[in-house]
């Protein structure tokens, strides 16, 4: 009783509560991530991030979703790949959000909406005053969730990047509020910059020694390795090579296309067993019905746009608008296909060029509000243009830029080309029935234009018999008995997969390094299959198989399985080799001309001297020799006329003086600098953070388990 008591007295209080969650069961998810996806593991995972599990499902709700929104530009792999950065990205910044205790409340969200354009200039979000409504927001959120399920699913993700682009502006914000930097650090900053050093110096470049005369061992490169782990790191990759046969025409293809084409000019004859009769069949040359003609004989469908002398293909556009009426040409071959082109029609000066000036006035057709002259104003202007415009010395297009009125403006006022019944009746009139460089005035519903006709061009209408060159049946047998037997001789015999396509006069080509997760491969284009037939387990360094690809097929080798970790001594030995061969190359180089002077070890060396003026830390390039920062360095750490000992350098084994000195001026105040130094540092916290948090994850790839 006592507790049935003591509700009664909170019945207001509770009545407020409820109301409260009914509302946010009305608005949720919106300003909640709770319902952005759902949490625990639904089924498989294709990723574990720092031990939290991304399922599968999950990640294909979201590829699905990445589909609708990117459309049929992007293929599976690229949609696959966008997905798992951004949820990698979300994932890990998500867990820093979580161990910060960084959360998002419903006046920052708001707020956070208020700046997005696509919601705050919204009409249907606007009050009578103009300004974003937020009760408005709210409302169209919870009719869509009862009228509209699948908008409102869209409307759940758009919430859900909301809300993480949020915690990311609040993150990001408090790591670059710790980023500054002191007077001092912008002293030092311009002091990098504008102090300046001279030098004298002999330098013995390492080219001097061969190559070939440093012996490094198998040994000294794996030691190298062990000591510089992060630099020769490597992913899981592979190495193919491959033959591929290309589904193309033959010569014989090609002759028998053009035999068919040649064949349907002319008139043939076919017996009808229906009549019991010869029929004449009217061929290209004769036919009165052209579009049905194209329709049985040709690839291509007649085209009945008349189109000037630039919209035809190039190689053959003049050959092509010199024919009369009635006329042919071909059959020629222009990329891939047999064409024979027929003249049908011609319009002299069909398509005309010409540019305006347009002065509106109130009250015309489509005229800016912000036009406040009259008609009568209006037509006294645009006749004082017409003067302006009728002179010698005038630029047309000056005078459309400065004064015209209409959209065309920008552009000098040219309207480019355009064909008969495009413009206003009166504009096209005077159009197509002056000559080029005619200027006039022409009145229509939209003010008074002052029209300059620019040029002309006659329009043809050419009907076009089209056979695209295709490999034949019979080719396409071949080329499949050719693959497969490329392939039974490279897995029966001892010869090798390179000695056998050579013998068969075929070429090999090497794809090295391919990733688990790639899809398009140098020379076949987007082959997913090949790379997951790469990755099986059960594939072997030297295994073969035949691929059906798109225009032929591949004949494809494993050559090299990479596991992931450091690089084997053969794999980093490219790099490895040129660093240790420099090592070596510099310890002889000091060893032996160590005691000497500069001008001893100039002239023992056959070298001369040379100057370098005006260098500094921040571009320490000295002429002829590239960037050399120890050197540069040096000379500053060095007194006037001083000379260094011998320096080991990039490009080879420097001895410097130095011969002048100069201090930048000091500055009253290095605040620019410092702000300069702050900004730039600031700038850089959204990529550096995430890398560096990314580099130290704990992330467990699986996506290649399932696509």
């Amino acid at each position: 009783m006592a507790i049935l008591e003591n509700i009664r007295k909170r019945t207001t209080i509770l009545i407020l509560i409820i109301g409260m969650a009914l509302f946010a069961f009305v608005i949720s998810g919106i300003f909640t991530s709770n319902d952005l996806g759902g949490g625990g593991k639904i089924g498989s995972t294709v990723a574990e991030i720092n031990g939290d599990e991304l399922s599968i499902d999950k990640f294909r709700q979201k590829i699905e979703a990445a589909s609708r929104r990117f459309g049929p530009t992007s293929s599976s792999m690229q949609l696959v790949n966008t997905v798992w950065d951004q949820e990698v990205r979300n994932t890990i910044l998500g867990q820093q959000f979580a161990d910060l205790g960084i959360d998002i409340e419903q006046d920052q969200i708001i707020n956070f909406i208020k700046s997005n354009p696509a919601y705050s200039q919204s009409p249907q979000f606007l009050n009578e005053s103009g300004v974003f409504d937020e009760i408005k927001f709210r409302e169209f959120i919870a009719d869509l969730k009862v009228n509209s399920p699948s908008q409102y699913q869209l409307w759940l993700q758009d919430e859900e990047a909301i809300i993480q682009s949020a915690k990311e502006q609040t993150y990001f914000n408090l790591i670059r509020s710790g980023v500054g930097a002191t007077l001092k650090e912008g002293e030092l900053e311009y002091k990098l910059a504008n102090d300046k050093v001279d030098i004298n110096y002999v330098r013995v470049p390492y080219a001097s020694i061969a190559d070939s005369t440093i012996t490094i061992s198998k040994k000294e490169i794996e030691n190298y390795i062990s000591e510089h782990k992060e630099n020769y790191k490597q992913e899981k990759s592979r190495d193919i090579q491959f033959v591929y046969f290309e589904e193309k025409p033959s010569l014989e293809d090609e002759g028998a296309i053009n035999t068919q084409i040649t064949a349907l000019l002319d008139d043939t004859v076919e017996y009808n067993s229906g009549t019991d009769t010869n029929d004449t069949i009217a061929g290209f040359r004769s036919t009165d019905d052209l579009t049905a003609f194209l329709d049985r004989n040709s690839d291509v469908k007649f085209d009945t746009i008349y189109k000037a002398k630039k919209d035809l293909p190039t190689k053959f556009a003049d050959t092509l608008i010199a024919l009369k009426v009635g006329e042919m040409y071909g059959p020629y071959r222009d990329d891939d296909a047999f064409k024979v082109s027929k003249m049908v029609g011609k319009r002299p000066n069909g398509s005309v060029k010409a540019s305006h000036i347009l002065i509106t006035y109130q009250g015309a057709e489509r005229a800016n509000p912000e036009v406040t002259r009259t008609q009568e104003e209006a037509e006294k202007r645009a006749k004082e243009l017409l003067k302006d415009a009728q002179k010698d010395d005038a630029v047309f297009a000056e005078l459309a830029r400065d004064n015209s009125d209409g959209p065309s403006a920008p552009r000098g006022g040219d309207l480019g080309y355009f064909q008969e019944g495009v413009m206003t009746d009166k504009f096209n009139d005077f159009a197509f029935g002056n000559p080029v460089g005619t200027i006039d005035l022409v009145e229509t519903d939209f003010g008074y234009h002052i029209v300059k006709i620019d040029d002309k061009q006659d329009l043809v209408q050419i009907a076009t018999l089209v056979r695209e060159i295709e490999p034949s049946d019979e080719t396409i047998n071949t080329l499949f008995t050719e693959a497969t037997k490329f392939e039974m001789a490279t897995t029966s015999s001892e010869k090798s997969f390179v000695d056998l396509a050579k013998e068969s006069e075929l070429t090999v080509r090497p794809v090295n390094k391919i990733k688990a997760m790639d899809e398009n491969l140098p020379g076949l284009s987007a082959q997913r299959k090949i790379v997951q037939w790469a990755f099986n387990e059960e594939t072997e360094a030297g295994d073969i198989k035949r691929f059906n690809i798109n225009n032929g097929y591949a004949v494809v080798q494993l050559t090299a399985k990479y596991s992931e970790g450091l690089m084997s001594v053969e794999d980093a030995s490219a790099t490895v080799l040129p660093i240790l061969r420099k090592e070596r190359k510099a310890t002889q180089i000091i060893s032996a001309n160590t005691g000497k002077s500069k001008d001893a070890l100039a002239t023992d060396n056959n070298l001369t001297s040379a100057t370098a003026s005006a260098l500094t830390v921040k571009s320490p390039i000295i002429p002829g020799a590239g960037r050399e920062p120890l050197v540069v360095g040096s000379a500053f750490a060095l007194d006037l006329d001083q000379t260094s000992g011998l320096i080991k350098g990039e490009s080879g084994v420097f001895m410097i003086t130095v011969t002048k000195k100069e201090e930048a001026p000091e500055l009253d105040n290095y605040s620019t600098y410092a702000n300069t130094l702050q900004s730039s540092s600031a700038a850089k916290v959204t990529t550096a953070v995430y890398d560096a948090l990314k580099k130290n994850a704990e992330i467990e790839d699986n996506r290649d388990t399932y696509y």
